[in-house]
């Protein structure tokens, strides 16, 4: 199995094989959380205008996301896994409109499988592509609105990598360095408040769930448990 290491916006376009599209804070994690939560599937999409619509189309279809990392006006949820934790969305449909991840699996184009990466997830989605074995699996950290690197998704592409080759990286010093550095300090800053210290605790609940996540054909795309 060929392992590659791709980056932002760009890595995602150029994502071949199985694909895994990155995003610890905190497209992913939430995402993770309203699966677990019972959700039946996630509806990932580009635009807020395009999740307005939707929801317009399907009056019982929920709304999440972020612009630029805050909450959107009109939104049910944010982009915030404390927000969702305890919500229960048995049999729901979740649109999910966020500044990077989901626009890394809208521009996956080129991958025969995408999946969504976060550390909750990680050690469930190396299980997965241990049993599946594909020939390439492209790891795509998609960083800060897909335009800048960020060292929990560059990490997260680490240590998913190393969890397929069958190493155990030391999560204990990469949360150190994740909570360090920027991206990560500033969900202890209680001066940026919609970064909130809860979100970053639950993304780095390592492997807090057993399943990973997929995104099926459909129209639109969308994404299920597996």
């Amino acid at each position: 199995m060929e392992i590659r290491r791709l980056r932002l916006l760009e890595g995602a376009k150029e994502a071949t094989g199985t694909a895994v599209i990155i995003d610890v804070f905190r497209a992913f994690t939430t995402a993770a959380f309203v699966m677990a939560n019972g959700a039946e599937r996630i509806i990932p999409v580009a635009g807020i205008d395009e999740a307005f619509k939707l929801r317009e189309m399907h009056p019982g279809w929920i709304i999440m996301g972020e612009r630029h990392g805050e909450p959107i006006p009109g939104f049910d949820y944010g982009n915030s896994p404390a927000d969702v934790e305890h919500v229960d969305f048995t049999g729901r449909t979740v649109v999910q409109r966020t500044s990077s991840g989901t626009q890394g699996i809208i521009l996956a184009g080129g991958a025969d499988e995408v999946l969504l990466g976060s550390f909750v997830v990680a050690e469930a989605t190396a299980n997965y592509l241990r049993l599946r074995g594909p020939d390439r699996v492209s790891l795509v950290a998609m960083g800060w609105e897909g335009q800048r690197d960020a060292i929990e998704d560059e990490l997260c592409a680490d240590y998913i990598g190393e969890r397929i080759r069958g190493n155990r990286p030391d999560f204990e010093e990469m949360r150190d360095m994740i909570r360090a550095a920027p991206s990560g300090a500033k969900f202890l800053d209680p001066r940026q408040g919609h970064f909130k210290e809860g979100d970053f605790h639950l993304a780095m609940s390592l492997d807090r769930f057993s399943f990973a996540m997929k995104v099926l054909e459909g129209d639109p795309p969308f994404v299920v448990r597996v």
